[in-house]
């Protein structure tokens, strides 16, 4: 309890209302009766709990197709090895404690008990759905177990079990808590109906998918379920004035926006993120970029008319030797705000004009990515790199010196269009492409795609198969390196789209206007000056890593992963999932 104290001081910044911990005298000496007689401290205990909704990670796609590397190697996962071994029951206890003793507390105002009971409710359905969804059903344990008296070796409940459960937890939150916070409000960063209620959408949607109901996908009973809930999800929302934010380039940038539903505040010098750091150009950060796109995902932003450059009814269809040459022209407005090229406008740390090469022999040595023998040496970042930066969600006015330490915008957990698109999807797998192709026409409206003469921004679905890839087509450049592809793919049982895949990366070589390679001092002098645009230079694609290993195996075993050995050990009573030698069936079937 004392160490949760402590750390809760640290995180007190988190709500402006627990700024009265710090007034309480020699915490450290607390019991931890005390702490649950007075609103304060309830208030720092609760807000150390929040750290289970993490913060940036420039890495957050790293598992799928947008983002350069291969954490799939064979075997890499087992029971023993590899990583998605979450068993988050510290935190368990820790809110299970929580809902305990604001129960019992006569001490407490129905109001504090009433938020922090709703708080608890939350937080423990959000940290077994992160369980839930690794491994199925996990044992859904509500009280907190004492070691000394209490059988600790408890069995897994079922997942459909472990679903409604979950779902019980949601539905107590979302009448205890406020629906609404306002973004005004000291109150603002801490969970209230409207993120609950999104959530809960978001869970059902989870037991109705594929992953969960293998043999009946998307004509199960739970789609209907899930539908009602996102539907009213995304009405509530819309009725307490949630809107998308009109500039997509702005829809973290512009904190405490419309699109927000739910964010972890980061304020310097308190609380700040790695985001910066983690995908600027090498030259431009501390050290080389960690997350790079590849040049698979760059091809999958559509044209402006919504339509992909490969399609032969677009209006701007291109084949695929013209579209490597001019990649950049005529594409999604998103795809700008997203992704830094060769030669783009890069205007960081206050740099008028700057222009961001890659093209090597011509870019900082923390910047190249190439092959080109004329430049005379070798680039350090083949095996990284691919051409390419992530603009997203760049602070770009935070100098090279800050990056690491200044990056304080709030992390953006759930927000409006990810509603949309959970909406979109239950619609359509219950008959409704209406509903689905008006949440895909309010993403592609505020994207600033063409509407074309049918209104339907390049959409061409025509029924729900068409429709379901058109949604996670949308998911994949909507959503992008926030940490949702590699579960988008698995939850609709679409890995096979990574399995044995190779990536891409984009080689640029300056060229004079005849289209015969420039001599590369005078390239170098141009780019001094940001002279050399996108079209001075020529682009061939090359596989990344160098070596030629590819994104190895991804088995339909990584549809449930294994439960970490040692917690077998330790509790036999624990199954293992039937996949990995066990008994235990992880489905809904």
């Amino acid at each position: 309890m004392k160490k949760i104290l402590l750390v809760a001081l640290g995180l007190s910044t988190i709500f402006t209302s627990c700024k009265n911990v710090l007034d309480i005298e020699d915490l450290q000496s607390l019991d931890e009766e005390k702490v649950w007689k007075d609103p304060n401290l309830v208030n720092a205990y609760m807000a150390n709990l929040y750290t289970v909704f993490g913060n940036w990670s420039a890495g957050a796609d790293v598992y799928s197709e947008q983002l350069v590397g291969v954490p799939f190697q064979l075997n890499t996962i087992s029971p023993t090895a590899g990583g998605f071994k979450t068993w988050d029951y510290t935190n368990i206890r820790k809110i299970n404690t929580a809902i305990q003793k604001v129960q019992e507390s006569t001490s407490l105002s129905q109001e504090v008990k009433n938020s922090t009971l709703g708080e608890a409710y939350f937080l423990r359905a959000f940290v077994y759905f992160d369980m839930l969804r690794l491994y199925g059903g996990i044992p859904y344990i509500t009280v907190p177990q004492n070691q000394a008296t209490d059988d600790l070796n408890t069995p897994r409940n079922s997942t459909k079990e472990s679903f409604e459960l979950l779902v019980k937890d949601l539905d107590e939150a979302i009448k205890l808590l406020p629906q609404t916070i306002e973004k005004s409000s000291s109150n603002y960063g801490r969970i209230d109906g409207n993120f609950a209620t999104a959530f809960k959408a978001k869970v059902l949607l989870y037991k109705a998918s594929p992953q969960f109901n293998p043999a009946n996908p998307y004509n199960n009973a739970y789609w209907k379920e899930a539908n009602a809930a996102n539907k009213a999800a995304y009405e509530q929302l819309i009725k307490n004035n949630y809107t998308l934010t009109p500039d997509y380039a702005n829809i973290t940038l512009q904190e405490k926006g419309p699109e927000v539903v739910f964010a972890v505040i980061n304020t310097y010098p308190n609380k700040v993120a790695a985001w910066d750091y983690g995908v600027r150009p090498g030259s431009e950060s501390r050290g080389p970029a960690g997350a790079v796109p590849t040049w698979d995902f760059v091809k999958e932003f559509p044209m402006k008319d919504g339509k992909l450059y490969s399609d032969p009814t677009g209006k701007y269809f291109k084949s695929d030797d013209d579209f490597l040459q001019s990649y950049w022209l005529n594409r999604d407005p998103r795809f700008d705000k997203s992704i830094v090229w060769n030669g783009k406008i890069y205007e960081v740390s206050g740099k008028a004009g700057k222009r961001q090469y890659t093209s090597l022999g011509i870019a900082d040595a923390l910047d190249n990515f190439g092959i080109n023998p004329a430049a005379g040496i070798n680039s350090t970042n083949q095996d990284r790199y691919s051409g390419f930066f992530i603009l997203k969600n760049s602070k770009l006015s935070l100098k090279q010196t800050e990056v690491e330490t200044q990056y304080d915008v709030d992390f953006v957990l759930m927000r409006l269009a990810e509603v949309l698109l959970n909406y979109a999807e239950t619609a359509n797998e219950t008959g409704d492409l209406g509903t689905a192709q008006d949440m895909l026409n309010q993403l592609r409206k505020r994207a600033g795609i063409e509407a074309g003469t049918d209104g339907k921004y390049g959409i061409t679905a025509t029924n729900r198969d068409q429709m379901r890839e058109a949604i996670l087509a949308e998911r994949n450049i909507e959503l992008c390196f926030e940490g949702h592809r590699f579960w988008d793919l698995r939850r609709s049982r679409k890995l096979k789209t990574l399995d044995k895949g190779t990536k891409f990366g984009v080689e640029a070589i300056a060229i004079d206007a005849d289209g015969s390679d420039m001599d590369i001092k005078q390239a170098n002098a141009l780019a001094k000056t940001y002279q050399l645009k996108e079209a001075n230079f020529k682009y061939s694609i090359l596989q990344v890593p160098k070596n030629g290993v590819k994104v190895s195996e991804v088995p339909d075993t990584y549809y449930f992963f294994p439960i970490q050995q040692s917690i077998i050990d330790r509790n036999p009573k624990v199954l293992q999932n039937k996949d990995w030698g066990g008994a235990f069936n992880p489905t809904m079937e």
